[in-house]
């Protein structure tokens, strides 16, 4: 099975405007890893997760909404970051795509899009995701 993919065109004014960015899942057994830590670090940090959501890996997460992230202190939520961004890739001309380099992102906002559009990749098969 082939996994899915987004591309993104930067629209927003600033200094990425016009950048396109493609987006590819993570293989399946890191995404549920992925979600598994999320939810180790939410617990952690004193969230408190139903048990019917914290059986469902990625789909529990994908039920809380991305924002259940935003309720972690920044070194656990660090790792699971870097880890989203292992997914973008630059599309600096059409049919080039190559890995991210430093300066290839330089707005938070458009670091905040990708990330949204990232989660959005992931957890589409949950109506309702943030």
């Amino acid at each position: 099975m082939t996994r899915k993919t987004a591309t993104i065109t930067i629209d927003a004014k600033g200094r990425d405007k016009g950048k396109t960015f493609a987006l590819t899942e993570l293989p399946t057994a890191e995404s549920e890893e992925w979600a598994g830590r999320a939810l180790f670090a939410l617990m952690n940090a004193g969230v408190e997760i139903p048990d019917n959501i914290a059986e469902a890996g990625l789909a529990g997460l994908a039920a809380m909404g991305i924002k259940a992230i935003t309720k972690l202190p920044f070194d656990a939520a660090k790792p699971l970051l870097d880890k989203m961004m292992e997914c973008i890739q630059i599309q600096p001309s059409p049919g080039v795509v190559r890995s991210l380099i430093p300066d290839d992102i330089e707005e938070v906002a458009t670091m905040l899009t990708l990330r949204k559009a990232v989660w959005n990749l992931h957890t589409d098969f949950f109506t309702g995701a943030e």
